[in-house]
Formats: structure tokens, C-alpha cells, sequence
């Protein structure tokens, strides 16, 4: 029997249990690459006013389903304070605009709500810090690309927050999303 750097792991489907192939990390660049080809990373990074676009108070209001009533007066009062906590507490606005844009067709399981402060730092067994995501309440099967949208969108309006200019802002959005040496 041949060994392969393949990794397989099972999975279950509706249509039953099959088996799913994990490429090495060389073929999953390449098939990376290769979606350039379809989806240019500069379309991922445009944007284009949506006709028809779902007013963003509608969504929220829709949002409240299920929420105790008695909170929600908190809730808005937090987003009130900046564009920052807005946004932090807009997610399915944003969802709903991502899903009008081009995608790659990778999926994830994607945090839903990837913004800055939804990221820290952990201790390793090795007593190194790792810097990671820490909220997983909001996660779904969904696009990869969004994820990252809504963490770079993020660090912009922190940077505003913060008094930086849009150029530093977006400077900081670049590096986050760089991949990394």
C-alpha cells in the first residue's frame, strides 16, 4: 500500500457517509491560484451599490426576534456610540450585503462576527501567546472571504475611533489581511 501526504477525514452528508480528501498544502495553493483566475482578488475587494439593498434598520428590527425585549434598549444604546459598536453589533447587515458579492465558493465554518474585539491572546502549553479568535457564538458554514471582510472593515473603524487618519486606518487593514512570513 503507497503512503500519500493526503489527509482523509469522514464525513457525513445527507446523501450518507463518504470520505473527504484534504490536498497537501502545495495543492491547495495551487487550487488557491487557480481560483485568482476566476475571482480576481480586486473584484473581492469592490464595492458596488446595491439596488434594492434591504435598509439596515429593517434588518436589525428583524434581528430582535427572539431577543428580550427588556434588552434591547441596552443593545441599541451601545450601537449609538460610535460607528465602531454599531458595526460590532450589526452583523447580519453586513452578511447581508456580503451576500450580494462575488465569492470564491471556499467555505468555512466562519465566525460570523469576525471583528478586532473579537480576537486575544491565549497562553500556549509551551507558555507562548497566541493571538486568536475568542468568540465563537455566531458561527455558520459561509464563504471564507467574509470573514476577512468583516475583521479589515473593522480595524478601519477602530482606526477611526481611535483619531487615526482614513490612510492610517487603511494601512492597518493592509497589513492585517498580508499574509504573513
Amino acid at each position: 500500500m503507497e503512503r500519500t501526504k493526503d489527509i482523509t477525514r469522514p464525513t457525513i452528508s445527507r446523501s450518507g457517509p463518504h470520505v473527504e480528501r484534504i490536498t497537501s498544502p502545495g495543492e491547495r495553493a495551487a487550487a488557491g491560484k487557480a481560483l485568482r483566475d476566476k475571482i480576481p482578488r480586486e473584484q473581492l475587494g469592490r464595492w458596488n451599490d446595491i439596488k434594492g439593498r434591504p435598509d439596515p434598520i429593517d434588518l436589525l428590527h428583524k434581528s430582535d426576534a427572539g431577543r428580550m425585549r427588556k434588552l434591547l434598549p441596552i443593545r441599541y444604546g451601545r450601537m449609538l456610540q460610535s460607528p465602531f459598536t454599531f458595526y460590532r453589533g450589526a452583523a447580519g447587515v453586513m452578511v447581508a450585503d456580503l451576500a450580494r458579492t462575488p465569492i470564491t465558493g471556499l467555505k468555512v465554518q466562519a465566525c460570523g462576527d469576525c471583528h478586532l474585539l473579537n480576537f486575544g491572546g491565549f497562553a500556549t502549553p509551551e507558555r507562548s501567546i497566541i493571538f486568536d479568535i475568542n468568540d465563537f457564538d455566531e458561527t455558520s458554514p459561509g464563504p471564507w472571504e467574509w470573514d476577512v471582510k468583516r475583521l479589515v472593515a473593522s480595524i478601519v473603524l477602530a482606526a477611526r475611533s481611535n483619531a487615526l487618519s482614513d490612510s492610517q486606518g487603511c494601512d492597518c487593514a493592509v497589513s492585517c489581511a498580508r499574509k504573513q512570513p
